[in-house]
């Protein structure tokens, strides 16, 4: 059996579907085991022993080129988040079995339906992957935590990205794109006091991330004198370069983000700093790794409303001195993450 595991968003996205395949390895260990992802997750997903090829599509694509996704012997594609135009190709490319949620009204396009609500959160989103695979008439059992696999030179180049700086090393990471953000001044602060104790920082970032922090807060106001050990890799990391950065890690600061979804699948330990919206829940969403999760201690809310709500300055709530005392935590000992409502 040929199988494609359908996840093309997130970096956390896909990495909470690797518990898939690795299950499915178990199960059918025969089977032909595929992803189909972005074109910016999929190097994740390089030398992992469950997954047997990856697939890319962009949502520019036309149908007709997304329709040839599923071709090339697919017999079973496994949506894991039901995007209604990929079931539509899938659907038009004749896939034997189309197993996805019941719930939607497009859900005709799938011949397999899994009826759970994941809105009700449950699960971990790890746990209601998983479990998609009773679609393919399998029991599967949950439990797994992903794992990512970097190869031994992408090890020694984290490592020599590490060389000239004393430990703890830190990669501080202050980006991100679903969730809510700490103020980048917070992110700065933390990185100064970091350095202030011995520890060696990494920035890591996209591009744009780079751009805006250094306008922010990195531009006119010099570091102060005597702290050296910091290395902004903001905008100049590959995916699998910021791998083999987290891979020599001790700790990765981030919000409810990617990169603490690879710390984690690595066995780095991480503090995460998560907003108070619903659709953010730890029990959803939380790192499958070691480390602390930090939380403000307001109430949940279902969406941010802006500044007309009370608790906006919520996630800022969280003090610089707090994360410090999280991340020496952490550095010391890698216990299985524990929320914290601070």
């Amino acid at each position: 059996m040929n199988v494609l595991i359908v996840r093309p968003d997130g970096i956390g996205d896909v990495i909470l579907s690797i518990p898939v395949a690795t299950e499915l390895r178990r199960l059918v260990p025969e089977s032909t085991i595929g992803f189909l992802t972005s074109p910016v997750a999929a190097s994740l997903l390089d030398h992992h022993p469950d997954v047997d090829y990856v697939r890319t599509m962009r949502w520019t694509d036309s149908l007709q080129t997304l329709r040839a996704v599923f071709r090339d012997g697919v017999d079973a594609a496994l949506f894991l988040k039901p995007f209604r135009r990929l079931m539509w190709a899938a659907f038009l490319a004749r896939v034997p079995v189309r197993v996805a949620t019941g719930f939607r009204w497009y859900s005709v396009l799938a011949n397999r339906r899994i009826y759970e609500h994941r809105s009700e959160f449950l699960r971990h989103e790890s746990e209601y992957n998983v479990k998609m695979l009773r679609g393919l008439g399998l029991r599967p059992r949950t439990g797994n935590r992903p794992i990512l696999v970097v190869s031994e030179e992408e090890r020694r180049g984290g490592e020599q990205r590490w060389e000239a700086m004393a430990g703890p090393r830190v990669v501080v990471h202050p980006g991100g794109h679903s969730a809510r953000r700490w103020k980048p001044g917070h992110f700065r602060a933390l990185a100064v006091e970091l350095m202030q104790k011995g520890c060696g920082v990494i920035l890591t970032g996209s591009e744009k991330e780079r751009s805006e922090f250094e306008r922010e807060v990195l531009l006119g106001a010099p570091l102060p004198s005597g702290v050296s050990n910091l290395c902004n890799l903001m905008g100049c990391l590959s995916v699998r370069d910021l791998m083999g950065v987290i891979a020599a890690a001790d700790v990765v600061v981030s919000g409810a983000t990617g990169p603490a979804h690879i710390a984690a699948a690595l066995g780095t330990a991480v503090v995460s700093l998560f907003d108070p919206r619903r659709n953010n829940l730890p029990t959803r969403w939380r790192p499958l790794g070691t480390g602390l999760l930090l939380r403000p201690d307001v109430p949940t809310c279902e969406k941010c409303i802006g500044e007309v709500c009370p608790f906006w300055d919520c996630l800022d709530r969280l003090t610089v001195s707090q994360v410090v005392v999280a991340v020496e935590r952490v550095a010391q000992t890698k216990a299985p993450l524990t929320v914290l409502h601070l």
